[in-house]
Parts: structure tokens; C-alpha cells; sequence
């Protein structure tokens, strides 16, 4: 097989499908929020999200796959 090299083609725009802002920092323990998807992937997209605010705003949240979607609930 022969890769043939090429210029000028521009590389294509990756939009992530969430990009709503989660509303972390007004929720009190016990909260939840249902992030509506259908992906497979969708569960480890929102568990990176939750690690980084947790970290950034000293709480934890704990993600769990629910019909429609996946919901976040805030545990600390």
C-alpha cells in the first residue's frame, strides 16, 4: 500500500458534544444533575469533568449511568 503526502488540507474542528457549563458550585450534598446523552462515551466525558471541578472547588462528585443519560450527584 502506498500513503501519498498532501498540503493545504486543513485540519477539521473537533466540537465536543457537551459543552454546557455544569452548575457544580451551587450544588449543597446531596444534589444531582442529569446530563441527557445517548453516547457510550458519555460517562467517562462527565466523570473527567467531575475530577476537575471536585479538585478545583474541593468537593466530590460521583457520576452514575441512569436511563436518558448519565446523572451527577455531589457526595462531599
Amino acid at each position: 500500500m502506498q500513503v501519498q503526502i498532501e498540503s493545504g488540507i486543513e485540519i477539521p474542528v473537533h466540537r465536543m458534544v457537551i459543552r454546557a457549563e455544569y452548575p457544580y458550585e451551587r450544588m449543597a450534598i446531596g444534589d444531582s444533575f442529569l446530563v441527557e446523552s445517548n453516547r457510550k462515551t458519555i460517562l467517562i466525558m462527565v466523570c473527567k469533568r467531575n475530577s476537575v471541578a471536585g479538585k478545583t472547588l474541593g468537593m466530590k462528585f460521583i457520576a452514575k449511568r441512569v436511563d436518558g443519560g448519565v446523572r451527577v450527584w455531589r457526595v462531599t
